[in-house]
């Protein structure tokens, strides 16, 4: 039984190649996912995990391969690339194929998995069979985790998974989100259907890509070998794999809305935006207090780095001059809006029980609550038919996925793209990828799809990668940024009862044109019972959303007196599946054709992002998202009075369908000399969709490096790009751009206090050093300048509350740190999430800066209004940061960095580090820290459809200085280098630097790469070098720093009939040897 003794084999080893014939990018694409792309354990493999610490194939491959780059980028070089990013080639060569099979037997779809990472290649001969074995595929990769995502969509996480406090807080902050009822989520699908002929299309590989999950499906339960935390949770049975469920559309529904809460959706911020306002005008003023609360938003910070920096403006979301219907909320009056209900046994906390307490008058009629016996029965059945299930005691204990996963938006993700006219060889370069976050598996998986009208190669979200979403086709590439412009708004309903009689704050019905209506009520009844898995008693409750025709209800309040609703509208509610019309586009190679044709499909995405693209010659940016289209006169920075009159344009609120602004209103650009992002500012006018994005920003630490490099005027390469990527990714936020103004100030005057004096000099050596957060050497887990990032992280918090809230007074300053973290350094982690690699992201990093500058003197576009620090004199504010610096010096390492599951209190490596948060009964080590993409592409094309792809040397005359064909049977001659043959190679005879290899091409050819398949006696120095008489030679391309393997030696095209290797010091004590000596014209 597979079920608890083995894997099933994915297919017979060998065969099932197939070429890619038509792969522009000519071995100059790679990518990486940690920790690897098998995100599938059977019992059987999760009890040998907890035994003997084994872990089945490509489950963590990638893993040394990520988190190696921290100690190696500096030394990176062409050769060596491949040991931190993988080939991401079309197709798999015959001798990489790991396994090849036609799933459920079809004729008309194979799926190839490599031996390097086990990725899925599926080639398909219908579009149908293509979608097939997407869905197969998916299944085989991540089935556990697509139903754990499933229910979440649902808000039915703890009776799947179990009660454990953290699936019980993941669902509830996700369930006022996303909330639907069953028939809702169908209707999307069937309006999607519905809307032409795309979607059509989208819908009919839904359900292709549906048959080959659930073929899956039935495959594992009939094989025994399902996914082990199923048993674990008792959500199947261990004999028959009875109780996992088929995927229906509605599923997907589900998974989409998850995804859209958490990267692609922008604004619902504005009651605690409007609390910040309301503050500061008690403290200042209407007037001045306007102005304060303006400063700190940060809608449009003229210092702020923005990806679009040729000046283009696209005005959208800015507060007007003299909005109508701001909505702001009587003070002290604001609550959240209840979510649970009914709370039985473990399901009854102090929160619930007071909920329930005061919960709505509508609410007096209680329904029973559901129970839960199935889960906890199966589990116990499971146990007893395999007694070493005990291992899996404890496994969920507190929660499936992080508690506070969708407490904040999550906007990550970087891109640096730099145009041809900058790079070595007339290319364009991009290094980028998004930032998902760190799990065990990855949300991600990596896939290609070949069939009619698909053609791509990357990554995407499990359960919903019928279509690549990030990744690249056969002479393009494109990726992704979380752009986060607003797109949902809050709005304020006045509360009413239908009978008549005065409305409360907990009312259920609200007035919509003068009439009271009843808001819709959606609820799901989740229930648990202890399992092998989570042992958290049983309980139960209901999850309740209201909803109304301007959202679904966030909080309650009074305005003037008046009981209050406010509800938060997202254009795309109600759309969830409408955005894989454009990464439908992406995957169609006849859309795909240039800059137009990618501007096109981005424009049809409706999630807010920043999308990239380059290809041969040119580079691009288009920013998406169902932008709404509002009154004039009305302010999205704040709550609006839900009317006729301030409500979206051209909008049906029966489906939540608005048209969006137009394609041209969105920003864009084509062939702009760079692009950066790392969630940043997009253009000017484009109003920021959160506090925070001003003078200092993470994305200043990506845009200052390649600004450098392309000012420079020295050649961008692949190369370069990624370790300027990489520096960012290791550097302090604040130590680079904040730490120089404290200084600064704390320097103004002698410091005569020896204890200061040390650690100002310790920061300043930091911050000479780069500011960096990285180890004295690979491995050694502790950080180069430990004692100055100690001091850094202990008194970033300190200096912040010293220097603005005795000047904002505690009402705004509490309101500002509810609006903006203080600080998300990464052993802090900001919105309560630690080890999760993205750091600098939210903070106060740029209201330090210019409060800072500007009590200094300094020039300050787009100040705060007032200035903070020591109020405003400069020898006070030195004080109060000499004196915060003195405590933060003292404090010692094992407060700054506390204890946690994966740490010792004082480690403050650890305390940095990634952990691949585990979704099942497999865990791995944790890592370094670094800044950077989840999944990340580092591509460059150098042709295009229709350029020539042809080894011009192929099955050509070769010679050279010296052949190894004197006392070994099979002769290793120069003409093996060039037949085609990956099982002959050439060598030297001699054991001597000074050897050569050299093809005649028979006549003059163009020429701009040599590729050369070293056998293990490679070239550490050597030369490729073109001629037109043999007799004269060129140096077009050379290396001191060869590492053996494949070497893609590309360079700026020229002519010649003779191309040779001409070694110059050899890898090893032995000659030079290769495999394979191939030139292209490209």
């Amino acid at each position: 039984m597979l079920g608890v003794g083995a894997a099933p084999a994915r297919a017979e080893a060998g065969g099932g190649a197939f070429a890619a014939n038509d792969d522009y990018c000519m071995g100059q694409c790679n990518d990486i996912l940690p920790p690897g792309n098998n995100g599938t354990a059977t019992l059987a493999q999760i009890l040998a995990y907890d035994t003997l610490g084994t872990k089945p194939a490509h489950t963590d491959d990638q893993l040394g391969k990520y988190s190696s780059l921290v100690d190696g980028y500096k030394g990176l070089s062409d050769s060596s690339l491949s040991s931190y990013f993988n080939d991401s080639s079309f197709g798999v060569p015959a001798d990489q194929v790991e396994s090849s099979i036609k799933p459920g037997g079809r004729t008309d779809v194979t799926i190839v998995r490599d031996k390097a990472t086990g990725t899925p290649h599926i080639n398909g001969t219908t579009r149908a069979g293509t979608e097939y074995g997407a869905g197969y595929a998916a299944g085989q990769d991540r089935l556990w985790m697509m139903d754990i995502f499933r229910h979440i969509g649902r808000g039915q996480l703890t009776g799947f998974a179990g009660g454990a406090e953290g699936n019980r807080v993941l669902e509830q902050q996700f369930f006022l989100q996303g909330a639907y009822n069953e028939p809702e989520m169908q209707d999307q699908v069937d309006r999607l259907a519905k809307s032409g002929p795309r979607g059509a299309q989208a819908v009919q590989d839904i359900k292709d890509y549906l048959g080959g999950v659930n073929k899956y499906i039935a495959d594992a339960k009939s094989g025994l070998y399902f996914p082990g935390e199923y048993d674990a949770t008792g959500n199947a049975n261990i004999l028959t794999g009875d109780g996992i469920e088929d995927f229906k559309p509605t599923d997907l529904i589900a998974i989409a809305t998850v995804v859209s809460a958490l990267f692609g959706s922008g604004g619902g911020n504005q009651v605690q935006s409007a609390l910040v306002k309301a503050a500061a005008e008690q403290k200042y003023g209407p007037t001045k207090g306007a102005q304060v609360w303006q400063s700190f938003r940060e809608q449009n910070d003229p210092e702020a780095v923005n990806t679009l920096h040729d000046g283009q403006s696209f005005p959208y979301a800015g507060s007007p001059a003299n909005p109508v219907g701001v909505a702001m909320p009587d003070k002290g009056s604001v609550t959240a809006q209840p979510v649970v209900f009914n709370p039985t046994g473990s399901a009854v906390t102090p929160a619930t029980a007071a909920t329930a307490k005061t919960s709505m008058q509508a609410l007096k009629a209680r329904t029973k609550a559901p129970t839960s016996t199935r889960q906890s029965t199966t589990a116990k059945a499971n146990l007893a038919k395999k007694p070493d299930l005990k291992k899996t005691k404890g496994m969920f204990k507190k929660g499936v996925l992080p508690a506070n996963l969708f407490s904040e938006k999550h906007g990550m993700s970087n891109a640096l793209v730099v145009g041809g006219a900058h790079s070595k060889d007339g290319h364009p370069v991009a290094v980028f990828g998004p930032q998902t976050g760190y799990f065990a598996p990855q949300l991600l998986m990596l896939q290609e799809l070949n069939g009619p009208g698909l053609k791509a190669r990357g990554a995407a979200f499990a359960g919903l990668n019928m279509y690549v979403q990030l990744g690249r086709g056969q002479d393009y590439s494109w990726s992704a940024t979380s752009a986060g412009q607003t797109m949902t708004d809050t709005y304020a309903v006045t509360l009413c009862n239908a009978d008549g009689s005065p409305a409360t704050k907990d009312s259920v019905a609200y007035l919509d044109n003068g009439t009271c209506t009843p808001m819709t009520r959606i609820q799901r009844d989740d229930a648990w019972s202890p399992t092998l898995a989570d042992s958290t008693a049983a309980g139960s409750y209901s999850l309740v959303a209201y909803r109304t025709k301007f959202g679904i209800v966030q909080y309650r309040a009074t305005i003037g007196g008046k009981p209050t609703a406010y509800t938060t509208l997202r254009s795309t509610y109600m759309h969830e599946p409408d955005t894989l019309l454009g990464f439908q586009m992406f995957n169609d190679p006849a859309v795909m054709t240039g800059t137009a044709g990618f501007q096109q499909a981005a424009s049809n995405i409706g999630y807010t992002f920043n999308w990239f693209y380059v290809d041969s010659k040119h580079t691009a940016y288009f920013n998406s998202g169902l932008n709404p289209t509002r009154a004039p006169n009305v302010d999205p920075n704040l709550p609006i009075q839900a009317s006729s009159t301030t409500q979206w344009r051209n909008w049906d609120p029966t489906t939540n369908t608005v048209a969006g602004i137009p394609d041209s209103a969105h920003p864009q650009s084509v062939d702009q000399d760079y692009y950066i992002s790392w969630n940043n500012k997009i253009a000017k006018d484009y109003t920021a969709g959160t506090f925070g994005n001003g003078s200092v920003y993470r994305a200043n630490l990506l845009d200052k490096r390649v600004k450098a490099m392309v000012a420079s005027g020295k050649p961008v390469t692949r190369i370069s790009l990624t370790q300027a990527m990489e520096d960012a990714a290791v550097t302090d936020l604040r130590g680079e751009d904040v730490l120089p103004e404290l200084l600064a100030v704390v320097e103004s005057a002698p410091i005569t206090d020896s204890k200061q004096q040390a650690a100002v000099t310790a920061l300043k050596a930091w911050a000479g050093a780069g500011s960096q957060r990285k180890e004295t050497s690979a491995g050694s887990k502790t950080y180069a300048h430990g004692s100055a990032i100690r001091t850094m992280d202990a008194w970033w918090p300190l200096l912040v509350k010293a220097e603005f809230a005795p000047g904002m007074g505690e009402d705004m300053y509490t309101a500002m740190t509810k609006a903006l973290t203080i600080d998300e350094s990464p052993s802090t982690g900001g919105e309560g999430v630690t080890h999760k690699g993205s750091s600098f992201q939210y903070g106060w990093w740029s209201y330090v800066d210019k409060d800072l500058r500007a009590v200094l003197g300094k020039p300050v576009a787009g100040g705060l209004g007032a200035k903070y620090c020591g109020g405003g004199d400069l020898a006070q504010c030195r004080s109060t940061l000499l004196s915060t610096l003195t405590q933060a010096a003292a404090t010692p390492a094992s407060t700054v960095y506390p204890a946690d599951d994966t740490c010792d209190a004082g480690d403050q490596w650890c305390a940095d580090s990634i952990v691949q948060s585990p979704l099942g009964g497999i865990h791995d080590d944790n890592t370094n820290w670094q800044n950077r993409p989840t999944f990340q592409m580092v591509e460059q094309f150098p042709a295009h459809r229709g350029d020539n792809l042809a080894d011009v040397a192929l099955n050509k005359t070769a010679s050279a200085t010296s052949e190894e064909s004197r006392f070994l049977a099979s002769k290793l001659v120069a003409g093996n280098a060039v037949d085609g043959d990956p099982s002959t190679r050439w060598a030297s005879y001699n054991w001597a630097d000074n050897e050569s290899l050299t093809v005649d091409l028979g006549s003059s050819q163009k020429i701009g790469r040599a590729v050369l398949n070293w056998e293990d006696a490679y070239g550490k120095a050597y030369s490729i070098q073109v001629s037109q008489d043999g007799l004269n030679w060129r140096t077009v391309w050379s290396t001191t720093t060869g590492a053996g393997g494949k070497d893609n030696d590309s360079f700026v095209p020229t002519t010649g009939r003779y191309v040779r290797m001409q070694g110059i010091k050899r890898g090893t004590s032995y000659g030079y040897s290769v495999y394979d000596f191939s030139v292209y014209a490209q």
